[in-house]
């Protein structure tokens, strides 16, 4: 068990700073962070998870048995961090992952963490033997971020003729039946060794802000994420999606046609088309881990607004069937719809048949599970993939291909939401 204590946060800005420069230190490190977006419902401002108490990394087989076993008579009293890789759906379904991963990461890792720290702007809590060494530590840290940062730029693995030929391929399956929407994604990627993830970090959250971001690092592999969307929250007896489906642009310096943009996705019949299918879809997969009608819609289109796009999100609910597991609920909602599309095992066989990459971490799911069974996690998208030891980034991008789709426009939704990734590391 930890020991618990609270300090006063001070300047939250330099506060949270300091958190970062002193995780640096360790191996295995789980940064997440709201930046102040008050998403409905809110879990927590910042919360990090640091050192090993106790870990599993499994592969892609029999990963959530080995996830089982390692839960079990934990999932009450221990603080736990950790991803899902996309790739578990292999064991969810007859799948299978074409290409090698790169990233780093394996298919499934969590980690009970030696050291805890929750930060709001009143105050940093830290969960450890000695928090006192813990504050004292983090206090002894710079309040700034002192790094240099050598502009690189992010390369196409798709020609635009491939990708346009890809979606049109795709709407023939759509049209024969096969499917009914599919989220497509293809790969952004650059080569250099010595990148400085914490630098790319700060700029990340300098540049796009988001609900559901986290900095994560296992080893040599990092992961820089302004996610705004999340998978999973689990409170008390309640659980909670909310999938994205629907973007349109921000319009800096014209507050009239940012507005306007805005409303275009309000109104747009094609998103939320899109938009539904998934909510249905989601509410099909939590029925399953729910008490029987509990299950329903909180909110349906919302829009919301983050630096670069505003976004159509829902939110699905339901009361969580106490004989159920972590484990039995991802079996049951894993990968999220938003990122698969309908139905869902036929779409991931198209995906793993169409795409050129593996996704790995990236449409998977990082987040935390706390004492009394509470879990949050979000959807890993809007992110730099990082291999210090190879040098090899990654920022693979999608969006969901219906009937009605342009090509055209599709590939321009993946350059928007790449936008802000190339402007951090220019």
């Amino acid at each position: 068990m930890y020991s618990v204590k609270q300090f006063p946060a001070g300047d939250f800005r330099q506060t949270k700073q300091k958190v970062l420069n002193w995780l640096q230190q360790f191996g295995t490190f789980c940064f997440l962070d709201s930046h102040h977006y008050k998403i409905t419902p809110h879990a927590q401002e910042c919360l990090a998870g640091a050192g090993i108490r106790r870990e599993l990394s499994a592969p892609v087989g029999h990963a959530l048995e080995a996830l089982a076993r390692f839960l079990k008579g934990k999932e009450n009293d221990a603080w736990l961090f950790g991803h899902l890789s996309y790739d578990i759906k292999n064991e969810l379904a007859p799948l299978r992952s074409v290409y090698a991963g790169k990233s780093g990461f394996p298919d499934l890792y969590f980690f009970e963490p030696a050291v805890v720290v929750k930060l709001t702007d009143e105050e940093i809590r830290i969960y450890a033997d000695d928090p006192d060494d813990i504050h004292k530590a983090i206090e002894s840290q710079p309040g700034e971020l002192l790094s240099t940062h050598e502009p690189l730029r992010l390369s196409q693995r798709l020609s635009r003729e491939e990708y346009v030929r890809t979606v049109r391929q795709l709407q023939e399956h759509i049209r024969r039946g096969d499917c009914y929407e599919i989220n497509f994604c293809q790969e952004f990627y650059a080569e250099k060794k010595g990148l400085d993830p914490l630098h790319l970090y700060k700029r990340l959250g300098e540049i796009s802000p988001s609900p559901f971001s986290a900095f994560y690092r296992h080893r040599n592999a990092w992961l820089m994420s302004a996610s705004p969307e999340r998978f999973l929250l689990r409170q008390g007896n309640r659980l909670i999606a909310q999938p994205i489906k629907g973007t349109s642009p921000r319009v800096a310096g014209d507050a009239m046609a940012d507005e306007q943009s805005r409303e275009a996705l309000r109104n747009s019949e094609k998103d939320k088309a899109e938009n539904v299918m998934i909510v249905d879809l989601m509410r099909n997969d939590l029925s399953r881990v729910c008490e029987q009608g509990s299950v329903g819609v909180d909110e349906l289109f919302g829009i919301y607004s983050y630096p670069q796009v505003h976004q159509m999100i829902s939110t699905i609910s339901g009361k969580v069937d106490r004989t159920k597991s972590f484990t039995d609920i991802i079996r049951a909602c894993f990968p999220m719809g938003s990122m698969t599309g309908a139905p869902k095992q036929r779409v991931m066989e198209l995906i793993d048949q169409y795409e050129t990459m593996r996704r790995g971490i990236f449409s998977g799911a990082v987040g935390y599970m706390a004492p009394g069974g509470d879990f949050d996690f979000n959807v890993v998208i809007r992110s730099l993939l990082y291999n210090a030891h190879t040098g090899y980034l990654s920022a693979p991008a999608g969006s969901a291909i219906t009937f009605y789709s342009d090509a055209d426009n599709e590939w321009e939704e993946c350059l928007l939401k790449v936008k802000g990734l190339n402007a951090v590391l220019s």
